[in-house]
């Protein structure tokens, strides 16, 4: 079988976060994503991955992640390999760089879904082959693209809108969040307590991209910067690898939670509830909003198959 042609300038490139792209070089994966996630919905079967493989690599456990990327893969004829720490020396036995030139020798593509973007980088610098971040604890590049299609669908449009973040201000989320929101002209706001808002070095690095786009970041531990959100997003409050500190995030968090008086407060009728998922409901989110009408959440993780299928395309 012969695969199919896809014609993409970005062959070859890694994507390790969204600050090296273009906010038009962004569109157009988007814009694939849509395209692929039509395919599959007409039930449309493409082969564009055949002879081709990726790793897999997981330092951390997922669902949406490790199926999204398995099972376009798959679809599109490709050999996916799943390797956890169980099944390679990664960092450990054998360094980062060691374990990057083997497997650019032997694979298309790795995707990496670990804890140090430190890790990423180095397989994007010595595999020279494309690399993709699934998530490490700096961003989750994959994930707010499928966001930002979740948005397009809702709205029509991205320019203008504005999504909230409630909770912890400083994890991957927040980070990518405000990343892809600043490169899209998405005025980004985040409902924090002021011990966990986000660090001064992603500020700096989306400023000069909000600033060319016209998109506004508010920070703030004031329930009054949800007002006007077109979308309230939250995340766990225990992030995994800091199960310890459960007490200490509950206590400040709490207050932070997404329910409908939150909700309420946009002032928005129409606006939306998004979460990368799991959710515990009952802590960030309330039961009545996670699965109440404003929820998209189902569509949202749909999405990450869609949109990762759209980047692999583009790299590969």
């Amino acid at each position: 079988m012969v695969a199919e042609k896809f014609d993409s300038p970005f062959k070859g490139r890694s994507l390790l976060n969204w600050i090296d792209w273009k906010s038009e070089e962004i569109s157009q994966i988007l814009d694939w994503a849509i395209q692929v996630k039509a395919e599959s919905h007409a039930g449309e079967i493409h082969q564009r991955f055949v002879g081709k493989t990726i790793a897999l690599i997981f330092e951390k456990r997922s669902t949406r992640t490790r199926s999204s990327f398995e099972t376009s893969f798959g679809e599109e004829g490709g050999h996916p390999v799943f390797m956890s720490t169980q099944d390679i020396q990664l960092g450990g036995k054998e360094s980062v760089k060691d374990t990057a030139r083997v497997l650019g020798r032997m694979f298309s593509a790795i995707e990496f879904r670990g804890f140090k973007q430190s890790h990423v980088e180095q397989l994007a610098q010595y595999s020279g082959i494309p690399v993709i971040n699934g998530l490490t604890d700096d961003y989750h590049p994959t994930q707010v693209l499928a966001d930002i299609m979740t948005l397009k669908e809702q709205f029509g449009t991205l320019k203008g809108l504005t999504l909230c973040f409630c909770g912890d201000g400083r994890n991957n989320m927040a980070r990518s969040l405000m990343l892809i929101c600043s490169k899209f002209g998405i005025n980004f706001s985040v409902y924090a307590p002021k011990e966990l808002q986000p660090a001064q070095d992603i500020i700096k690095i989306c400023e000069p991209f909000a600033a060319a786009t016209g998109a506004k970041i508010s920070i703030s531990d004031d329930q009054s910067v949800v007002k006007g959100a077109d979308c309230l997003y939250t995340d766990v409050w225990v992030s995994m690898g800091e199960e310890s500190l459960k007490e200490e995030r509950t206590r400040l968090l709490k207050p932070y939670q997404v329910n409908a008086a939150l909700m309420k407060a946009t002032g928005k009728e129409n606006a939306i509830f998004l979460h990368c998922l799991p959710a515990v409901t009952g802590q960030e989110v309330t039961e009545e909003v996670f699965e109440g009408p404003a929820s998209r959440v189902w569509d949202q993780a749909e999405n990450r198959k869609h949109t990762i299928k759209a980047i692999m395309l583009a790299l590969i």
